[in-house]
């Protein structure tokens, strides 16, 4: 696919001068991300978000954590009730851990993907109910459980609803709702991740950590944080990174710091289960990135719910027996193998329908009985991105068809459902990807109502992907020692990208296919004073035409191969 190479405006003189502390590469990439003052970079670098971070300033945190010590203060039955994605998964595990410290009477329930779907469901709320259940705490989801919501009051149970995702119009008739996305909210941080919200109501009980009883005082550490059975709210953060990485929530402000904070305690192996993971995906736990969770770790955990059930996820980070979570990580290992097959079949199969009828079209759908209903959200941000077009990948079951969205910055996908909300059972996301249920007779109407708004949306945009550069520079300028410049900013990833540049004019010295089906690309090349080796992911393809001179667009990285390190570029575009 064409695409446009959009490189960052050189900073100002005045910025430039702001910045001089900074290494002059440094300077250009903070300016690019929108810090122009000394005082503003340094809060970046140290990933100090202005606000307080308070988890008392979210709406009705106070109310929340009010019945919890009340559930807690009577020995209630709680359930806490998630997501079968990585966000969910580390939500439903953080409130557990923490609830349990408070020696609650506590369980996860994260609903079967392929059973009951996305989101609250009247017969779990009715099994609640029968097992004794009185207080339900929603993690990642149930914004826009209206329904559900009565159904839960009708048989007496209380809910809280803590959730990240866009609110409708109406909010659900919960006991409490946190979700700074509310309208009357004011927390200055609107892009947490469900597992960022949920660590909100752990910080706020093990501050809070009054109980009615002796059970469990909570007990001050030397460093001031509350302590409750030996759990304190910085144990939680690896968690935290999990999910926040895991479900793409922008590294910028509070998320940068979480993230940062949380890879620190990932890094000190406490959770057996995660050590047991990086084991089985290759990556050593002592230098884990935002990169390893994002394409390593996050897919493994993300294949139970795909394929199966989302629980050996869950019961992965909760274990630490080291027998039991080295089984169970390499369960999860098989499991991502057959996800990577099946993705790779779908898409081939969506591919096929979703172009048949129009070649051109601005919305790309393609729905099938045969579709593993897991996958389909892979497939379609596999179609997004290869057409760059808002895509839709749906699963056919008797009465109705589960579809999962994929968009482009050019068209916020969940805008678009709610102008069809009258032709969906149930549907929620965000701008870049969304989920519905719609019932089968409704599904040409609501294409047709679809490919009306995208074409009204997208009519006359520029649909070739941009591909955004910081700078351009020389080969030769590249070094360990801008390297180590570069890892101020970390964890980067998305809304904190890694640093890009653009490198023109360079002589292909050697080029050859490599990997399993030849689809990647080694290069060799130069710009006359030094040699650089690199990689370029999925460009095989490109190798009978390449030319003698080309522009590459990568970002830079260590290569370490028995023992000696290299740099080594990462290439994401060439240009003839």
């Amino acid at each position: 696919m064409q695409t446009r190479w959009q490189i960052q405006s050189k900073l100002p003189p005045t910025v430039d001068e702001a910045l001089e502390k900074f290494p002059p590469v440094l300077r250009q990439l903070l300016f690019n991300r929108g810090y122009a003052t000394d005082a503003d970079a340094r809060a970046f670098l140290k990933a100090a978000p202005a606000h307080s971070m308070s988890p008392w300033d979210l709406k009705d945190m106070d109310l929340a954590v009010k019945r919890i010590h009340q559930a807690l203060a009577q020995d209630e039955k709680i359930i806490i009730y998630g997501d079968y994605d990585v966000d969910g998964i580390t939500s439903s595990a953080l409130l557990v851990q923490t609830l349990r410290a408070f020696n609650a009477k506590v369980d996860a329930y994260i609903p079967n993907r392929f059973d009951e779907g996305y989101g609250l469901n009247t017969n779990a709320l009715d099994k609640f109910s029968a097992d004794g259940v009185t207080l339900v705490i929603t993690v990642d989801c149930g914004i826009r459980s209206l329904d559900e919501v009565e159904h839960a009051r009708g048989l007496g149970l209380d809910l809280v609803i803590t959730d990240h995702h866009h609110p409708g119009e109406i909010l659900p008739n919960a006991l409490a709702i946190i979700n700074p996305k509310q309208k009357d909210d004011s927390y200055p941080e609107k892009m947490l991740a469900g597992v960022g919200i949920a660590y909100k109501i752990a910080q706020a009980l093990l501050d809070d950590g009054q109980l009615t009883d002796d059970r469990s005082e909570p007990v001050l550490s030397s460093v001031g944080e509350s302590t409750v059975n030996g759990l304190t709210s910085n144990h939680l953060l690896d968690l935290v990174a999990l999910g926040t990485v895991a479900d793409l929530a922008p590294l910028e402000g509070e998320n940068h710091a979480l993230v940062r904070k949380g890879l620190r305690v990932m890094k000190n192996a406490q959770r057996q289960g995660l050590v047991s993971l990086a084991a089985v995906a290759g990556v050593n736990i002592k230098e884990v990135n935002a990169m390893n969770i994002g394409f390593s770790l996050g897919p493994r955990l993300n294949a139970a719910g795909r394929l199966n059930s989302a629980l050996a996820a869950y019961d992965l980070l909760m274990e630490n027996d080291v027998m039991k979570t080295g089984n169970m990580a390499q369960s999860l290992e098989m499991q991502n193998q057959e996800r990577q097959k099946i993705t790779r079949e779908m898409q081939e199969v969506s591919e096929t329908i979703a172009l048949a009828t129009d070649k051109d079209a601005l919305l790309l759908f393609a729905a099938s009985p045969d579709f593993n209903a897991g996958v389909v959200g892979l497939a379609a941000s596999r179609l997004a991105d290869q057409y760059y077009r808002p895509a839709i990948v749906g699963h056919i079951d008797e009465e109705t068809t589960v579809c999962s969205c994929r968009s482009i910055a050019e068209f916020h996908i969940t805008d678009a459902l709610d102008e069809c909300a009258d032709l969906l059972v149930r549907h929620g996301g965000h701008a870049a990807a969304a989920g519905f249920t719609i019932r089968n007779e409704n599904v040409g109407a609501f294409l047709k109502k679809m490919r009306e708004i995208a074409e009204k949306e997208l009519a006359g945009v520029d649909l070739r992907p941009v591909l955004v550069a910081d700078m351009e520079v020389p080969l030769s300028e590249l070094s360990f020692e801008m390297l180590d410049h570069l890892n101020y900013l970390e964890p980067t990833g998305y809304g904190n990208p890694r640093p890009i540049f653009v490198s023109r004019g360079l002589q292909v010295k050697s080029a050859r296919t490599v990997g399993r089906d030849k689809t990647h690309l080694k290069l060799k090349v130069s710009d006359g004073k030094v040699d650089m080796d690199g990689i370029a992911f999925r460009l095989g393809h490109l190798k009978p035409d390449l030319p003698a001179k080309i522009d590459l667009l990568y970002t830079f990285e260590v290569n370490e191969w028995r023992g000696r390190k290299s740099l080594q570029l990462n290439v994401k575009d060439i240009k003839f």
